[in-house]
């Protein structure tokens, strides 16, 4: 059979775990395919990593042209295929539920789930989805998060779209055994990645009751980012468990694990939202 080894897309490289992860593929000897979704950041990152990078110029939520470039992609692939999909693309942006505005929130599905199973979808044929597929069939690995797990206040939207994403997966893993195509949940905790800098802003709802406990939370939760793992760092733990032999199911790269992970995850619902109240001010403390 041929090889496809060296094959891999990562959607969403042009900063943050997506560039990490293509960078650190790309150190490794692969030819990574990257979707981005401007042309000044295919011809940035062409630039930065050379012949080994060949970006996709799409946006996850425009079917068609994902299609054309599962289509492009498999003309280029002739007798070969991927050896895995790095479904990273997502953004998050913030606010309390009752106040957000619906268009947000559905922009968020649009792209952290529906994009993802869109992308899932194009590409799965590369993957070994197909009869008579040329070469192994090749590993998905999808970016959830904490909040897949654990849903923090002000980020209800961006943690609905993550639990999705690990009940998608689990769906997909056990589907996709027919064709002995692997899924595999990475969740990370605090990455120093813009996507936060970005996407929660309190401004909107300073005016509400939520004012003094959402500025309080993205102070925190922005300082906190800054000091996590780098997308670097990241990105080598994403090589590592894609070529691991016999992967675990879910990986959690969390900094201050203990704290941030198994301790909020072995607590009762009660009391993780009796400390998360007294954290941001949600619950005042009694007199």
């Amino acid at each position: 059979m041929k090889s496809s080894s060296k094959n891999i897309l990562i959607t969403g490289v042009s900063t943050g775990i997506g560039w990490g992860a293509a960078h650190q593929f790309i150190e490794q000897g692969y030819t990574v395919f990257g979707s981005v979704r401007k042309a000044s950041d295919a011809d940035r990152l062409q630039r930065e990593w050379g012949e080994r990078f060949v970006p996709l110029l799409f946006d996850v939520t425009d079917a068609e042209a994902v299609a054309e470039a599962a289509q492009s992609l498999t003309g280029r692939l002739a007798g070969s295929g991927l050896a895995g999909l790095v479904n990273n693309a997502g953004i998050a942006i913030g606010g309390p539920l009752q106040h957000q505005p619906m268009a947000e929130i559905r922009q968020q599905f649009e792209v952290n789930v529906f994009g993802l199973l869109q992308v899932t979808q194009a590409f799965l044929p590369l993957l070994g989805a197909r009869e008579n597929h040329p070469v192994p069939p090749g590993r998905i690995l999808n970016i959830s998060s904490v909040g897949g797990k654990i849903a923090a206040p002000f980020i209800g939207a961006y943690a609905g779209t993550k639990f999705a994403v690990e009940g998608l997966s689990h769906s997909l893993r056990r589907e996709l055994q027919l064709y002995g195509i692997d899924v595999i949940v990475i969740g990370p905790g605090a990455v120093n990645t813009p996507i936060w800098d970005k996407g929660v802003d309190a401004s909107p709802y300073v005016q509400t009751a939520y004012g003094p406990a959402i500025t309080r939370f993205v102070k925190n939760f922005i300082e906190e980012g800054r000091v996590g793992f780098t997308p670097d760092y990241l990105g080598r733990q994403i090589v590592r468990i894609f070529e691991t032999p016999n992967p675990k199911t879910r990986y959690a790269l969390v900094p201050k694990r203990l704290e941030r992970w198994v301790l909020p995850r072995l607590l009762p619902d009660r009391l993780l939202d009796r400390i998360l109240g007294r954290l941001t001010g949600l619950r005042p403390a009694k007199g």
